[in-house]
């Protein structure tokens, strides 16, 4: 079991390990809850009836609130039930919320959390390799809107966070391969030797018993780092949205029926070619980009003919600042900066370079 602790204005810790159900009933016990919501997805309905049997033993009211799959739960009808169920069991400001699943669970139960009575705790328990490596640490919270991807939301850090390793085992295999977009992402933008791994062993990275741990425990000191330094995006934190601003646009116009990896893959390629068009990064570390998606079995490119309704897209992203879409982008393989000037032209360029 390894503690990763996270600094900022209200330090928590993340714990990796496998076989964490006790240990998260006793986090449970130890925050003087008098009761608990489990929000959770349906595939981990067994996860929350044996973790809410744990609480119980430790005189912990447990209310399961079951929610949809992926991103069908992260829509105002969902959270306004979620709000119902809390005010009939008579939540208050003492008790606890735990988000148990992927990242939209986690992004909801943050989200809840943090609007019920102004903020409870929550304690966040990801069971996907994108939630843990990603949506589950750093205190992000949201849900959708028609007009984009987690326009709604709140920062709120949570309690704790335990990544068990045991759930790891049950993921299909294009979790496994989806959530590794977002540790890519931590390599190229800030930890080389994630991206050495790649290009090493990519079979290896993807299992879950050989090289995949390391990287887990790699991706989360990256963002740890990160959110311990910038908690509300001021600066360090935007580095995090690489490949998203593109990505976002893809899942918007999909209308999120795409997995949120594979979506911030193509949108990496999407900001490496801008960059490369810049003379930002050489043509060495684009093709790296490509090799490593590739191996990995993330796509690398998307359907031609959309540029215009990706763009209206991005020109809503929530990073935008004056009108103006911001993209994180490269200078080499650890190094950001960022592009606020590409002319349409320049994106018009880039989506051709990743068309199909």
């Amino acid at each position: 079991m390894t503690t990763i602790p996270v600094s900022g204005p209200s330090p928590y810790e993340v714990t990796v390990g496998a076989g964490l159900t006790e240990a998260i009933a006793d986090r449970l016990s130890a925050t003087g809850a008098g009761q608990v919501g489990i929000v959770f997805q349906p595939a981990v309905a067994a996860v929350a009836r044996q973790l809410a049997a744990e609480a119980a033993a430790r005189n912990v009211v447990v209310t399961l609130l079951p929610i949809p799959d992926a991103e069908a739960a992260k829509r105002l009808d969902v959270v306004g039930g979620l709000w119902d169920s809390l005010g009939e069991a008579n939540f208050s400001r003492r008790d606890a919320i735990v988000g148990l699943g992927g990242g939209a669970a986690t992004d909801l139960a943050g989200f809840l959390a943090a609007t019920w009575m102004r903020g409870i705790k929550v304690i966040q328990v990801p069971t996907t390799l994108l939630a843990m490596v990603d949506a589950a640490v750093g205190g992000k919270t949201g849900i959708n809107t028609a007009a984009g991807k987690n326009l709604v939301g709140a920062f709120h850090e949570p309690d704790s966070v335990f990544v068990d390793s045991d759930r790891l085992h049950t993921l299909p295999e294009d979790e496994i391969v989806a959530g590794s977009a977002e540790i890519v992402k931590t390599g190229f933008i800030h930890d080389p030797v994630i991206i050495s791994r790649y290009l090493a062993d990519p079979a290896a990275c993807l299992d879950p018993l050989c090289g995949l741990p390391e990287l887990i425990e790699r991706s989360i000191a990256v963002k740890v780092r990160v959110v311990g330094e910038d908690l509300k995006e001021a600066g360090l934190r935007e580095t995090l949205n690489y490949g998203h601003t593109f990505g976002h646009a893809i899942e918007l116009r999909e209308d999120y029926t795409w997995r949120h990896g594979r979506a911030v893959a193509v949108g990496m390629m999407f900001v490496a070619n801008l960059a490369h068009a810049r003379g930002l990064i050489d043509a060495a570390v684009l093709d790296t980009h490509t090799q490593i998606l590739r191996s990995l079995g993330l796509p690398t490119t998307y359907e031609a003919g959309h540029f215009d309704e990706l763009y209206q897209a991005m020109t809503r992203d929530k990073k935008n600042r004056g009108g103006a879409i911001r993209f994180v982008a490269l200078t080499g393989i650890g190094e950001t900066t960022r592009i606020e000037d590409a002319t349409e032209a320049e994106l018009r360029a880039a989506y051709a370079a990743i068309s199909h």
